[in-house]
């Protein structure tokens, strides 16, 4: 249902409506939230929270500039308090058309001059407009709209300003002949009183709207049974929030801390809410190109390797020192220089061990016995993020990790093309492409893929150096992988080689990466003395 419709109707229905103020657009959200059906864009608490009386000091495009924020933040009506009109038929015009396009369901206009005084400051001695130039006034409102159902309230002062009964309804009569919608019959008195006798004699004529900040102890019930239309709760959240800011203000002056406050007071997170910061990130998704930097990186660093002996028997292998520096420290250095921040590592023997400054850690407390596919889907976010996984006791050039974050591919592997030929021991990391092997930077037109993983097969092209780069999507790929391997109560011993042999087995293209050398897998003393020159 359009907004113009949805305040119709409020106004209209049987039963008694209620609308709450709001001043900008968090108030607007706090109120959609609490499960009004309405807002009022109260001017009094506009103009207060931007520090100005409620005398027309704001203008009306500052007026507006607020409302629209309110609008874009809600999906429920906004009746817009909209004073005097800002001026006289001509601006009505004007005003009306501007707030149509900015997605406000309704204006009230007051029978007052401009500039407005607030009601209660002296509002016997505040002169009323000519009845018949007001009339003008709300007959150029509905000229000027476009929407049939935008609602033009007309707010009756007469009460206020002290004169008789018969006048307020004069008034709303001649108010209703040019085209009013709804009558705003206003009283500054602790009882309800006025309000109910001006509705008895008013009839049916037009939906009646009070404003009860002055008879606040009415029951809903009696207002309900009068027949009144809509009530407005007229400024009541500001007000809460001034009494809540200076409660804080003044707890914070006095302690000179936060300590007594921050249980007090929203969680900042409470404002990303209200402010949408979810469907930022949801339409990001959707709009914008996955950017490497958006990237988790997950390091896999749980296990010891007891064939290093006394250097593995009081930290893990990945804090052997290579060159003054451990490995997983050069290669976080490596990380970090690619513009990469959100960084994970999975520890396990001696994890205490591990510690570096602007690292999250997780705990593989089976590293004796899991392998490295367990330890990743410790580490994994909930979120379907992008994913850079590296194993945690390689060293290479950055160049290599540079070159995988600019592929554009759901899932990609680092394969070296030339590890069989440089080593003699055997990898089961080894794989076989589809088709013919080329080296990083030669244009193909066709994409260089992984066939299968070929295990230690000597007819291989290449091995996996232990570095993995997924996209969002890749990562639901990579997900799903995991999950058919811990049904078939696979994952526990899984290495990367088995789960990217899992995700071709699902049909997933795995792109290729393509060095030659230029990174050391560190399993033997040896590998330790090449480490040392990178």
């Amino acid at each position: 249902m359009r907004k113009t419709a949805a305040l119709r109707n409020l106004l209209r229905r049987p039963e008694l409506a209620f609308v709450l103020e709001a001043h900008d657009g968090v108030s607007a959200r706090i109120v959609e939230e609490a499960g009004f059906q309405g807002i009022w864009a109260s001017g009094l608490t506009m103009s207060a929270s931007m520090g100005v009386r409620d005398n027309n000091e704001a203008s009306w495009t500052q007026v507006l500039e607020k409302v629209e924020f309110m609008a874009d933040a809600t999906s429920i009506p906004i009746l817009l308090d909209g004073d005097t009109g800002h001026g006289n038929f001509n601006n009505v015009r004007r005003f009306v058309r501007k707030l149509e396009q900015r997605g406000v369901a309704g204006v009230c206009i007051e029978d007052k001059l401009f500039p407005k005084t607030n009601s209660f400051i002296k509002g016997e001695q505040q002169p009323l407009a000519d009845p018949e130039e007001f009339a003008g006034r709300i007959k150029a409102a509905k000229d000027s709209q476009v929407d049939a159902d935008f609602q033009v309230v007309a707010r009756v002062e007469a009460l206020i300003a002290g004169w008789p009964m018969e006048e307020a309804l004069s008034r709303a009569e001649t108010y209703e002949a040019a085209g009013a919608d709804a009558i705003l019959i206003h009283s500054k008195r602790s009882t309800p009183d006025e309000v109910i006798g001006f509705r008895r004699a008013w009839g049916d004529r037009l939906p009646v709207v009070i404003v009860p900040t002055m008879y606040y102890a009415t029951p809903p019930e009696t207002l309900e049974s009068e027949g009144f239309s809509l009530v407005i709760w007229a400024n009541h959240l500001l007000r809460s929030g001034i009494t809540a800011m200076e409660q804080t203000a003044r707890t914070i002056a006095h302690d000179r801390s936060l300590f007594n406050v921050e249980g007090e007071v929203a969680s900042v997170k409470r404002i990303f809410e209200l402010q949408g910061a979810a469907e930022l990130a949801d339409a990001e998704t959707r709009y914008l190109p996955e950017s490497p930097k958006d990237a988790q990186v997950v390091v896999l660093a749980a296990s010891r390797d007891p064939g290093f002996g006394a250097l593995t028997e009081d930290q893990p292998k990945c804090m052997i020192e290579v060159g003054g520096r451990p490995l997983l420290g050069r290669q976080l250095d490596i990380i970090r220089s690619c513009g990469l921040r959100d960084l994970v590592v999975v520890r396990g023997w001696k994890a205490e061990t591990v510690a570096f400054d602007g690292v999250r850690y997780v705990q593989n407390d089976d590293f004796d016995d899991s392998s490295s596919a367990w330890s990743l889907q410790l580490g994994l976010p909930d979120d379907d993020v992008p994913l850079v996984v590296a194993y945690g006791d390689i060293v290479y050039r950055k160049h290599v990790l540079r070159t995988l974050l600019d592929e554009n591919a759901d899932v990609a592997v680092v394969v070296d093309l030339e590890s069989r030929d440089r080593h003699a021991k055997p990898s089961g990391d080894y794989v076989k492409l589809a088709g013919k092997p080329q080296l990083a930077g030669v244009l193909e037109d066709e994409p260089l893929l992984l066939e299968r993983v070929a295990g230690t097969d000597e007819s291989a092209d290449g091995e996996m150096i232990g570095l993995l780069k997924t996209s969002r999507a890749g990562t639901i790929r990579l997900k799903a992988a995991m999950e058919r391997l811990q049904s078939e109560d696979r994952l526990r011993h899984a290495n990367l080689s088995v789960l990217v042999g899992e995700l071709l087995a699902m049909d997933c293209r795995v792109r290729v990466v393509p060095i030659t050398g230029n990174w050391v897998d560190v399993n033997d003393l040896g590998d330790l003395a090449e480490a040392s020159s990178y």
